[in-house]
C-alpha cells in the first residue's frame, strides 16, 4: 500500500517549499496583533499618498513626516496595494483622515500584504534550491522561510524585506541556471525597488562582464549591448515618468538625502552608527576650523 497522495506531494520538490511556507505563514498570522513600529504608518501613508495624489506629486508630498524615500518601483507596488485597500477600508488610503490610522481592518490588511508579498521569497528560494540534494534544500528552505530575522523585521516591526530578498533570490536563481540576461534584469528591478541593494551592483557587474559578455570581441560587444539595453529599459520604465514631469531631481533628493543626513534617527546598531559619529566629528571639526580661521583673520587685521 503506497503513501497517501498528500504525503507524496509534501515530499516533492514543489510540496516541500509550500510546506515550509505554510508553517511560517501560520506563525505570521499569529503575529498580526503584535507590536508594530512606525514603519507600519510609513507604509500605510505610502498607500494613501500613491492613491490620493498624481504621480507627479508623489515625491513632493510633505503632508506626513513619512515622506516617500523608496525608488519608484516600490511606489508603484504601494499603488497596487492601495487599490484593494480603498475597497476594504477607504480610510486606509485617505491622505489626511488616514494619518496614524490603526483600525483592525488596516492592521489585518497591511499585515496580510506582507504575507502575500512573501510568495516572491518562496518562489525565489524554491528556484534557487530546486536542483540541490534533498537535505541541503530542506536546510536552506528552513533558514530562509523560517528566518527569525525576517519574522521580527517584517511581521512584527513591519517591512517588506522578504519580498525584496525574494527578488534577489530570483535574480541569483537565473544566474545559477545560466540565464544571465534575466538575472541582470531581475537585479535592476531590485535596485529600482530598494536602492540600498546597489551595494551588490559591482559584484553583478564583474560577474556578468566575465560570464555573460565573453567570447570574441563581436559577440562580447553584442551581449554587453543587450544587457545594457535591458537594464536601461528597466530604469527608463521606472524613472521615465518622473523625468517627463521634471521631478527626477526631487526623486534623487529623497533617495539620497545628503542635505538632511542619511539617517532618520541614531539608533541603528550597524555601520551607520560609525557614519553618524564620523559625520558629527567632521562637522564639529570643520566649524571649529572655520571659526578659528576667522578669529585669526580678525587678529591679523587688527
Amino acid at each position: 500500500m503506497g503513501r497517501p497522495a498528500w504525503v507524496s506531494f509534501a515530499a516533492s520538490s514543489v510540496g516541500e517549499p509550500l510546506w515550509f511556507f505554510s508553517v511560517a505563514l501560520c506563525v505570521k498570522l499569529l503575529l498580526i496583533p503584535s507590536y508594530r513600529s512606525t514603519d507600519f504608518e510609513v507604509h500605510r501613508h505610502w498607500l494613501a499618498l500613491t492613491s490620493s495624489l498624481p504621480l507627479s506629486r508623489w515625491y513632493l508630498d510633505i503632508s506626513s513626516p513619512w515622506t516617500l524615500d523608496y525608488p519608484p518601483l516600490f511606489a508603484y507596488f504601494s499603488f497596487l496595494l492601495s487599490l484593494p485597500a480603498s475597497l476594504i477600508d477607504p480610510t486606509i488610503t485617505d491622505l489626511i483622515a488616514g494619518q496614524n490610522y490603526s483600525a483592525p481592518s488596516a492592521i489585518v490588511f497591511l499585515r496580510l500584504t506582507v504575507c502575500a508579498a512573501d510568495l516572491i521569497l518562496l518562489l525565489g528560494v524554491h528556484r534557487l534550491t530546486a536542483r540541490l540534494p534533498s537535505l541541503n534544500r530542506r536546510v536552506i528552505l528552513a533558514l530562509v522561510l523560517w528566518s527569525p530575522s525576517l519574522l521580527i523585521v517584517d511581521h512584527i516591526h513591519f517591512q517588506y524585506n522578504g519580498f525584496l530578498l525574494g527578488i534577489l533570490l530570483l535574480s541569483l536563481s537565473f544566474l545559477v541556471e545560466g540565464s544571465d540576461l534575466a538575472g541582470g534584469i531581475a537585479f535592476a528591478v531590485l535596485i529600482c525597488s530598494k536602492h540600498l541593494f546597489m551595494v551588490a551592483a559591482p559584484l553583478y557587474f564583474v560577474y556578468l562582464l566575465r560570464h555573460y559578455c565573453n567570447g570574441g570581441s563581436a559577440r562580447a560587444m553584442l551581449r554587453f549591448s543587450m544587457m545594457a539595453l535591458a537594464v536601461v529599459a528597466v530604469f527608463v520604465v521606472t524613472f521615465g515618468p518622473f523625468v517627463y514631469y521634471s521631478q527626477i531631481q526631487k526623486v534623487f533628493h529623497r533617495l539620497f538625502p545628503f542635505g538632511r543626513g542619511l539617517c532618520h534617527s541614531y539608533w541603528a546598531p550597524n555601520i551607520w552608527v560609525f557614519y553618524i559619529v564620523v559625520d558629527k566629528v567632521l562637522a564639529f571639526g570643520l566649524v571649529s576650523f572655520i571659526l578659528g580661521s576667522q578669529y585669526l583673520g580678525i587678529l591679523h587685521s587688527s
